[in-house]
């Protein structure tokens, strides 16, 4: 088989393999779904089987609005999530941008030193981050999640823009240097709409570590008016009962809006992943 005939199936053999993988991925998503429109004997007795006459009930979810402040803590992790990301998103594509079009001395150190962050988990400095957080009087503050998820997400976004930043060509920047573009111009108007589909892959790798977060909310926002909407589902889960009703009712929510992201940023996202296994 030529390399020509090879690329377009290699390129299906990706799409399909992602297909198959974003169906397995999904049943745990679909199996919560179900069970929490059910009452609490048809989650034990058949948790497999969809919600019937008998077994339908909203009672979870009728729960989880009216104990606590669910909108609040769902507003919390919107807000959380949106700014870290754009602070990932903008950050790490000028810092991309920087390590691959300009050459110094220590360009490649740099970037493995940055790239360290994606092999040592940031958990590790977890009291050492508590405490820097505590002294800057920013616990129990939304500021304190941000900061904290923004330096987590930005040695994975540089990794990755950076190799994307390296195929766009240099005579099209060129071209706009010439025109008399500044190096922001030629950044934000020439070479960031190119790699629109690596910056989605880069958006949902992000969101969902940091929707999905329990740890540093429980560290550095326990308050109850900043917690995010993963922490304030524990409200539900007992030391000896669990009101299973209202905790998958509230992962149920939880996961709406990863689920619209992914609908959202699917086509992008498969460019972005399929971009450098096709070339």
């Amino acid at each position: 088989m030529s390399k020509a005939r090879s690329v377009p199936f290699r390129t299906a053999a990706i799409h399909v393999a992602l297909i198959a993988y974003t169906l397995i991925a999904l049943f745990p998503v679909f199996l919560t779904l179900v069970n929490s429109l059910k009452n609490r004997n048809a989650i034990f007795r058949s948790p497999m089987s969809l919600p019937g006459p008998s077994s339908f009930s909203l009672i979870g979810y009728e729960t989880v609005l009216s104990q606590g402040d669910f909108l609040g803590y769902f507003g919390n992790s919107l807000i959380v999530t949106v700014v870290s990301i754009a602070f990932v998103l903008l950050f790490g594509a000028m810092a991309a941008f920087a390590l691959s079009e300009y050459r110094f001395r220590g360009n490649t150190l740099l970037g493995l030193y940055l790239a360290l962050g994606i092999m040592i988990p940031i958990r590790l400095g977890t009291i050492a981050i508590l405490q820097g957080m505590a002294a800057s009087g920013l616990v129990n503050t939304r500021t304190a999640l941000v900061l904290v998820y923004t330096a987590q997400g930005l040695p994975l976004a540089i990794f990755i823009l950076s190799e994307f930043m390296r195929t766009v060509s240099d005579d099209l920047k060129n071209a706009g240097r010439i025109d008399g573009l500044s190096e922001y111009a030629i950044f934000f108007r020439l070479v960031l709409p190119l790699i629109r589909p690596a910056m989605a892959t880069v958006a949902v790798f992000t969101m969902i570590p940091i929707w999905n977060d329990l740890w540093f909310p429980l560290i550095l926002a326990p308050g109850e008016a900043t917690k995010t909407i993963t922490l304030g589902a524990q409200m539900f889960i007992g030391q000896f009962v669990t009101n299973w009703n209202a905790v998958l009712a509230a992962l149920s929510l939880a996961i709406l809006p990863v689920l619209v992201l992914y609908v959202i940023f699917s086509r992008q996202l498969i460019r972005g992943i399929t971009a450098g296994a096709v070339k």
